[in-house]
């Protein structure tokens, strides 16, 4: 089964995977050759607005790691929809005001795949799969 990471997961995927927990990194070891390992677009926003803000720096230019973040084995690119837009403003139950966490959710539940993530407020909102 594919996943998809949440933009902390996808940072440290590409920059410091001993940061990952001992079962996101098995996971996504599995799935760089099986099914897949999606991206949601909007991490690819988030991450440029962490270095804008100069919470994040990269030693190369933010856009030079996406481009080779983007090209680690088995990621995908997963776009933002209409569909997911929407479906991100209606999401069941209570899930925190963080609209790149709605959307990546939002991605995940229309996909029916589990999100690697280490965000709690992720991890713990019952309509959603994930694993950390």
């Amino acid at each position: 089964m594919a996943v998809i990471l949440d933009t902390c997961a996808w940072i440290w995927y590409a920059t410091k995977p001993d940061q990952l927990s001992r079962p996101a990194a098995e996971a996504i070891q599995l799935e760089k050759s099986r099914s897949g390992i999606f991206v949601c677009v909007i991490s690819v926003w988030e991450v440029a607005k962490l270095v804008e803000k100069g919470k994040l720096r990269f030693s190369i230019p933010c856009g030079d790691w996406i481009d080779q973040a983007m090209r680690l084995e088995g990621i995908t690119l997963q776009p933002l929809t209409p569909e997911i837009c929407i479906a991100s403003t209606q999401l069941p139950g209570a899930f925190h005001g963080d609209p790149a966490d709605q959307i990546i959710v939002a991605t995940a539940r229309s996909l029916s795949l589990p999100v690697i993530t280490s965000d709690r407020g992720i991890r713990r909102y019952a309509h959603v799969a994930s694993l950390w």
